[in-house]
């Protein structure tokens, strides 16, 4: 009996922008709702044959974390549409998909719906645990007075009870990212030019693909809680320079090389993916795009190099696949900071890396600049950390047909020391 195959169909996303602008008022869950329901809209997806949602993220809002099964409630999908939120860091977004599609190709499901969003604008802020266990007597029983006097006893000084901004640190490690990232930087050698002049290539390439349409198939209108309707990117320069990026003063070390015009901005946006079993697909008529020739998730040591996961993941991806990096057509690494996706394809390059971090004689081999994020990247599109997966893979899916190629090769970085990586082939 032939394996099933599980294939991408298509896929959307709404338009990346920066946090505290448009999407202020839309949270993860109205973002998700957007574009999943863009989705069916745009590839008009019959509702009864959607088996599950498959959701990333990465900031969830405590009341209501599975955002998966919210939005099938907030579309009305049938019931019976199950729902399950899964989160890995900024890779979130592909692990979505890469369960989707390992359940259709055991079986479980023939329509799948995965993808991820997230809202830097909307992140929750903790309370101290202080101010928690303090009035936790009070939030619980029928206080009397003496307990609430107790409980502000407890409150004081008012400097410990105040929330505190939430950073994208390291629990382990305590390092934010841009910290490890300026470390990855100096280690590997990636001068602020190298930074510089990478970020004005995504920029420019991003504007390019805008300009040409490329990116039309992609990115949908979304009409705000106020009425502004929202209709492309708003993060992309490209009007942008080396000489004005040079001008940016160092964001996370005072002698550092990181700067806002070189490290990917804080964005809110969401990404959806329709997969299907590929009987299923032509059964109801679709052209599918493309499908999963192999994936790999890994991990390192957060202390060592933070982001340097892809790397890693990227070769055993080829390995599983059977591919060499020279059989592969298209190559899509997020950037989450200029200096890491340097750092990454020197790593790559490198026989003595190849040796003692691979257990192989020969380097992976060098990556073509002209086949690499040739769309433009996080840096110029922008990063919400569930989407960026979901963004990545649809436009590879589509790039693949438009620009007749046969593979591509996705890398991703991740918190906590993780790489995330995949194969797609078009099909």
């Amino acid at each position: 009996m032939a394996a099933r195959k599980a294939v991408v169909v298509g896929g959307v996303r709404t338009p990346f922008v920066k946090a505290f602008a448009e999407f202020m008022e839309m949270d993860t869950i109205a973002l998700a709702d957007a574009a999943v329901a863009a989705l069916v809209d745009r590839l008009d997806v019959p509702r009864r044959e959607i088996d599950s949602v498959v959701w990333g993220g990465v900031i969830l809002p405590g009341m209501a974390p599975n955002v998966a099964r919210e939005v099938a409630l907030d579309l009305k999908l049938p019931p019976r549409v199950e729902g399950m939120t899964c989160t890995r860091a900024c890779a979130s977004g592909l692990q979505a998909i890469t369960l989707a599609a390992a359940a259709i190709e055991r079986g479980e499901a023939d329509v799948v719906i995965a993808g991820g969003s997230d809202s830097t604008s909307n992140a929750e802020i903790k309370l101290p645990q202080k101010v928690v266990h303090a009035l936790a007597p009070v939030a619980f029983g029928k206080a009397t007075p003496a307990d609430v006097l107790g409980v502000l006893a407890q409150l004081v000084p008012i400097r410990d009870i105040l929330p505190k901004m939430p950073k994208i640190a390291e629990r382990s490690t305590g390092q934010v990212m841009g910290e490890a990232a300026e470390e990855m930087a100096r280690r590997n050698e990636i001068s602020r030019e190298a930074q510089d002049a990478f970020a004005v290539r995504s920029h420019h390439r991003a504007a390019a693909a805008i300009a040409s349409g490329r990116l039309r198939k992609e990115v949908v209108p979304v009409q705000t809680p106020s009425g502004k309707w929202v209709h492309a990117d708003t993060i992309v320069r490209a009007d942008t320079s080396v000489d004005k990026l040079a001008r940016l003063r160092p964001v996370f070390a005072a002698d550092g090389t990181l700067t806002a015009g070189n490290s990917s901005p804080l964005t809110d946006g969401a990404a959806a993916v329709l997969l299907m079993s590929e009987d299923k697909a032509r059964a109801l008529g679709y052209r599918p795009l493309a499908r999963f020739a192999s994936w790999a998730y890994v991990g390192v040591d957060p202390a060592d190099q933070l982001l340097m996961g892809p790397a890693i993941a990227m070769p055993m991806a080829l390995d599983r696949a059977g591919m060499s990096l020279a059989d592969v057509d298209l190559v899509d690494i997020h950037e989450a900071f200029a200096a890491q996706v340097l750092s990454v394809l020197k790593m790559l390059a490198s026989d003595a890396f190849a040796r003692v971090r691979l257990g192989r004689e020969r380097a992976v081999g060098e990556v073509d600049p002209e086949r690499l994020n040739v769309h433009g990247g996080s840096i110029a599109l922008g990063h919400p950390f569930g989407a960026t997966g979901a963004r990545m893979v649809t436009t590879m899916a589509n790039e693949l047909h438009e620009a007749d190629k046969r593979t591509a090769l996705l890398g991703i970085c991740a918190a906590g020391g993780l790489g995330a990586a995949a194969v797609l082939e078009r099909v």
